[in-house]
């Protein structure tokens, strides 16, 4: 998280609840949980993007399909109703990866689809009547040093010698970047139109009631136990059904089987209060154009539609063992380093105050490879492993999912990530001690950027070993 990571002091911590879900309106009637066993022709296993983006299109697809999802807590409980609200196409596997599991012509039109993903997200919305804030604004991303220059500078060279153009990514200078966001230090940047702001809590709220109009039932406090073979297990009772779907990201660690299959590693956000519109003329962002910079520990921002900035980034540590507790959704160290990150950043936010810090876990394959998929021996389907990239992936995932239900072959079926399968993560503590070696090293390489001027030696050895 750049320079903030030095900080030497901690504020106190503002609400802990997220702005999203203390600004989504009217909380919904808590849904009642699965009464007993049943049957359905599709069982889906967590009520957030990905399981409610399946029931969708499956409704839609074909209405007469019995559909339940059932959910361990609410609607959105996990990522979806927390996450930095970028609707984006950013897709977290390797290019290698993809041209490796396929060919070049396939990992461009897995990033071609991803581009329409965007789009689509906002068509939904239109068409369901979904208030979710959707401003399709592109993303910025900032070069405020050399070396972050050169790396987007090489990225946009990958990009025109993968096939892809201006449309979709193009370098900016000092003047062009900054009067997208008008911050301290700016150099450069890239800027790519393929990404949208959106309100998390509103969006997966408005998708829960698009899905019941549908006839899909929702359980909510309905845990499941363990997955089988074309059955789920809940304490009410085994659900039977033909195709059941693990939609669980980050919550994958605590099913028997999937235990390694995903790392649940913490984001954590802030917000600050309503900015005035004098300041807003000031910073720029009048297209809600979401931002990050090219610092090695990831940072993301977006305004939102009540003119506030919503702020994130990784620097919590993972937890042995794979645990998730509600206590990890906030860390006053790392939420102080986030408040001074952001006013390091935009310096016109020194009066600016707080409100809002919050967090929650994302699902990390151990390859860094988002994959869909579905075994038609065991009935068993999935999503996941999307890197903190999931509003977009996961909409991908339930058209994908759709298809795969319903046995058509479709362009989106045969695309490369379709029954990718991911390697285990090591066992503990191994595991503890690599990804938590990551973190610290991305961080040390941001310390020596900072203090060579030249591109960090230690994110070049690490870069293999963190992403497999």
């Amino acid at each position: 998280m750049g320079c903030a990571l030095t900080a030497s002091s901690i504020e106190p911590s503002p609400a802990r609840v997220s702005l999203w879900a203390d600004t989504a309106g009217t909380a919904p009637a808590r849904r009642p949980a699965l009464p007993g066993p049943a049957e359905y022709d599709v069982a889906i296993i967590g009520a957030g993007y990905t399981g409610l983006w399946t029931a969708y299109y499956l409704s839609r697809a074909d209405p007469t399909l019995r559909i339940a999802v059932l959910e361990a807590e609410q609607v959105g409980f996990g990522a979806s109703g927390r996450n930095g609200g970028w609707c984006s196409a950013l897709f977290p596997t390797p290019w290698k990866k993809l041209v490796a599991a396929s060919n070049q012509d396939d990992a461009r039109r897995l990033h071609h689809a991803m581009a329409s993903t965007v789009a689509e997200v906002g068509r939904v919305c239109a068409e369901e009547g979904i208030d979710a804030g959707f401003q399709h604004g592109g993303t910025v991303t900032l070069a405020r040093s050399a070396p972050q220059l050169e790396r987007l500078r090489t990225e946009v060279d990958l990009s025109r010698r993968r096939g892809f153009t201006a449309d979709d990514l193009r370098l900016l200078d000092a003047d062009e970047a900054s009067r997208f966001l008008a911050a301290s230090q700016v150099v450069g940047g890239t800027f790519t139109p393929h990404c949208a702001a959106v309100h998390p809590a509103r969006l997966v709220n408005g998708l829960a009631r698009a899905v019941e109009g549908n006839g899909v039932a929702i359980f909510e406090d309905t845990r499941v136990l363990g997955i089988g073979d074309r059955a789920a297990r809940t304490a009410s009772g085994t659900v039977r059904a033909e195709v059941v779907v693990r939609a669980t990201e980050a919550w994958t660690a605590r099913l028997p089987r999937t235990r390694r299959q995903v790392a649940p590693v913490y984001s954590l956000m802030v917000a600050t209060e309503p900015i005035p519109p004098g300041l807003w003329e000031e910073i720029g962002l009048a297209d809600r154009t979401t931002f990050s910079d090219g610092r090695h520990v990831i940072i993301y921002g977006q305004r939102t539609e009540d003119d506030r900035i919503a702020f994130g980034g990784r620097g919590a540590p993972y937890h042995l063992g794979s645990r998730i507790q509600p206590g990890y959704d906030t860390e006053a160290r790392v939420h102080a380093l986030l408040r001074r990150t952001l006013t390091e950043l935009l310096p016109a936010l020194g009066g600016i105050g707080f409100t809002h810090a919050w967090g929650g876990p994302l699902g990390i394959a151990r390859d860094w490879s988002a994959s869909v998929g579905l075994d038609r021996r065991t009935g068993q389907a999935w999503a996941g492993g999307y890197v903190g990239d999931g509003v977009g992936t996961s909409n991908l995932a339930g058209r994908t999912l759709r298809d795969l239900v319903l046995g058509q072959s479709t362009d989106l079926t045969t695309l490369g990530w379709v029954n990718h399968r991911s390697p285990a993560w090591e066992p503990e503590p191994l595991r503890w001690l690599g990804i938590n070696s990551g973190l610290h090293a991305m961080r040390a390489a941001d310390l020596e950027e900072r203090v060579t001027g030249r591109d960090s030696r230690i994110a070049r050895l690490m870069s293999p070993l963190i992403h497999g």
